[in-house]
């Protein structure tokens, strides 16, 4: 928490368990009187009405008030059931501090958790935006969120609760190890910490490199795009090297319509650019939602259609 100097008041992502636990107490005795505790009840496991009970318990012993909201994070035939209940997350954390006049979100994930994510994204071959695990501060939803403990281990905020003799719930999820990051958690932390012990600090570090590596490409597609046109001109396209088309493209399909092409589906679409040389070359190809489809002398992007009943 040193060194944060967020405005007021603020908001703190309230689940119960250890992190955001650690995370209100300390934020509570560093701002009295400015922090309120937001609690979602995603609805998902038999033990979430207890935990919403101990959030309203912990938060009336701080003197902290709390928000509890329910949302439906039921997931699409699809789609996955994290990252369905993560965007139901978030739209409720932003619309609640919205609401209530709050100034950003405080979020208690660790440095742990950063490992974790790197680590996840490397088991995916994921490029730079992955490897950059998570942001220390971002916005979403009209919403700033910051994330003040990504420096500080899990262990060291558990030590901190078991000193001071504080109770929090345990997910009984956690322990789950057909979850890939439980496996991480409980498999390969440990190896690390016994290989690497310093692993927490230069993981970081990477992250922190890729982070900055990423916004350079950033700013590179942006001034591509406006070279290019939106939608982007096939013309264009084709005088750029292969690997700017690509992150021209991946910053087009994610800035304008949220979706994101895999390395396969990013692959065939630059093929076919390179193709497109006659004006009867056509282009179809799934990304996200939708398709990127050749439009004239341009691509264009289509949603998908829904199946006729």
């Amino acid at each position: 928490m040193q060194g944060l100097n967020p405005s007021l008041p603020l908001a703190v992502a309230f689940s119960g368990g250890a992190d955001s636990t650690a995370l209100l107490l300390a934020a509570a005795q560093a701002w009295p009187g400015q922090v309120h505790a937001i609690h979602v009840h995603h609805g998902l496991q038999a033990a979430a009405d207890d935990f919403e009970r101990h959030c309203m318990a912990v938060c009336e012993q701080a003197g902290v008030p709390l928000h509890a909201l329910r949302v439906d994070a039921r997931h699409a035939s699809g789609e996955s059931p994290e990252d369905a209940a993560r965007r139901a997350r978030y739209r409720a954390l932003a619309g609640a501090a919205q609401a209530n006049g709050l100034a950003c979100v405080l979020l208690g994930q660790h440095a742990d958790d950063q490992v974790e994510t790197l680590l996840l994204a490397l088991s995916r071959g994921a490029g730079l935006p992955g490897l950059a695990a998570m942001p220390a501060r971002f916005e979403r939803h009209g919403m700033r969120f910051e994330r003040p403990l990504l420096g500080t281990s899990g262990a060291a905020l558990r030590q901190w609760l078991d000193d001071a003799g504080i109770a929090c719930v345990q997910d009984p999820s956690n322990a789950d190890t057909s979850f890939t990051r439980n496996r991480i958690r409980h498999q390969l932390l440990p190896a690390l910490e016994q290989a690497f012990p310093q692993f927490r600090e230069t993981f970081a570090r990477s992250a922190r490199h890729a982070a900055q590596a990423q916004e350079l490409l950033a700013a590179l597609a942006a001034d591509d795009l406006v070279a290019a046109g939106a939608p982007p001109a096939i013309a264009v396209l084709q005088a750029l090297p292969r690997s700017r088309q690509a992150n021209l493209l991946r910053h087009w399909l994610r800035a304008q319509h949220g979706a994101a092409a895999s390395a396969a589906q990013l692959e065939e679409l630059l093929d076919q650019v390179a193709a497109c040389t006659t004006r009867g070359h056509a282009i179809r190809i799934k990304v996200g939602a939708g398709f990127v489809l050749r439009q004239g002398a341009a691509l264009g992007y289509a949603a998908a259609l829904p199946p006729s009943v």
